[in-house]
């Protein structure tokens, strides 16, 4: 497997006032295409920083993050948002699925900025909605569906655009046993069909379901 993602000596230093807190302390890491990567730490030990820079979200103090060859915060504005929407999807904790519209509708809001005919875009989700197994269930609006299908529902979005990359953050954490394993048991297919996901996880049981795992502590990481 070809290196995917390399990050290079990468900090992040936060000023509140009088106060420097270095979240990140030189960090070298790199996930190669088709891994699923957990990364494990306890709360504020910098997880969270590392995977909204990774993400394009949040700018390092120092050092480089290069993904497929490309060095994402040497890219203009608009540029970023371009390889964000390019490479990546986002799944988060909350899910964040818009309550008014129904799950097909919430499944193409990130093809709202592309090119795709409505119609493209509705086979688009329909395909995707069939791949994480919640085919009868576009129609319905989030609070019609079960943890779990919100779950699947939230992957789906992140997947329409078919990123090569995806990003998760504690995606199990407000969900119960049953139905966060159902979610573990999806990224695992998921990767098994080569898609490279990079997981935040406090669960030290479901990050072992991962290819490996990355700890971080104190802002400084071990993989």
């Amino acid at each position: 497997m070809e290196k995917l993602i390399d990050i290079q000596q990468l900090r992040k230093v936060y000023t509140d006032g009088h106060t420097i807190v270095e979240a990140l302390k030189d960090v070298n890491f790199h996930v190669k295409d088709g891994e699923f990567v957990a990364i494990m730490g306890p709360s504020g030990s910098g997880k969270s920083t590392l995977l909204s820079i990774l993400g394009g979200l949040n700018h390092p103090s120092n050092g480089d993050v290069i993904v497929d060859g490309i060095h994402i915060y040497r890219l203009g504005h608009e540029k970023l948002a371009d390889f964000r929407r390019e490479y990546l999807g986002f799944v988060f904790q909350q899910h964040n699925l818009v309550p008014y519209l129904t799950v097909a509708e919430n499944v193409m809001l990130p093809l709202s900025i592309t090119k795709c005919s409505n119609k493209e875009q509705t086979v688009m989700a329909s395909h995707i909605l069939e791949r994480v197994g919640l085919t009868d269930k576009g129609n319905r609006l989030p609070s019609q569906l079960s943890g779990g299908e919100q779950g699947r529902a939230a992957i789906a979005r992140a997947l329409v655009n078919e990123p090569p990359i995806i990003l998760t953050d504690e995606p199990t954490g407000n969900l119960d046993s049953e139905t966060a394993a159902e979610i573990i048991d999806l990224f695992q297919e998921l990767n098994n069909k080569g898609q490279t996901i990079i997981m935040v996880t406090h669960n030290e049981a479901y990050a072992k379901e991962a290819n490996r795992i990355a700890r971080i502590f104190d802002g400084k990481m071990d993989s």
